[in-house]
């Protein structure tokens, strides 16, 4: 039983080591301090529960903050994914997106991008309720992996990399402005073309 023990614990030791950590329960710190948080729906799951872990995870989230990440657009879709015999739907997709962007001051995007997710569950006529059940908890746990990929992806995003990204956004912002002034002036510059006169009678 003593050696049962020592193996358990000295194989978990060796784990840790190793670096392995179950799913979940990872290094949550966040690079950024403070961000705002927008969405469509403020008042959804997805959105409150992004806040509650940007906030658990030490971010600050806030209005006032230099930089916004939007949840632009969520989405569930469902398909049928195969039948029965008897030409009935026997299985469902339900598949979820998020497309989310960071924008910096003055608006500008700085990083955009979608997120998916997909699960496939039994469809009973005979059991509609279960079904539907079985529906609702995957869409649960659609949401918490696709706000999984966005934690993942949130957290090495550092505040020079967003002021990079910053300077890179309005510098093109200012390029474009001079190439149509430029283009203007060039009109502008251009002899008006006379009217045609009619033909003496």
């Amino acid at each position: 039983m003593i050696k049962r023990n020592l193996l358990v614990v000295g194989l978990a030791v060796l784990l840790s080591a190793c670096g392995f950590q179950l799913r979940g329960t990872g290094d949550t710190n966040f690079a950024l301090e403070e961000i705002n948080l927008q969405a469509r729906n403020t008042y959804g799951e997805t959105a409150q529960q992004l806040e509650e872990l940007l906030k658990d995870s030490g971010v600050r989230v806030y209005p006032g903050a230099r930089y916004t990440l939007d949840l632009v657009r969520e989405r569930t879709s469902q398909r049928t994914a195969s039948y029965t015999t008897a030409a009935r739907s026997a299985e469902y997709e339900l598949t979820q997106t998020l497309d989310y962007q960071i924008r910096g001051p003055q608006n500008t995007v700085l990083l955009e991008d979608r997120l998916e997710v997909s699960k496939v569950y039994v469809h009973d006529s005979s059991n509609l309720i279960s079904s539907d059940q079985e529906a609702a908890q995957l869409r649960r746990e659609m949401r918490r992996e696709i706000l999984q990929q966005l934690s993942m992806r949130l957290r090495n995003i550092t505040p020079a990399q967003l002021d990079q990204l910053q300077q890179a956004g309005e510098a093109k912002k200012r390029a474009e402005a001079e190439a149509i002034e430029a283009q203007m002036r060039e009109q502008a510059s251009q002899p008006q073309q006379s009217p045609v006169e009619p033909p003496a009678q």
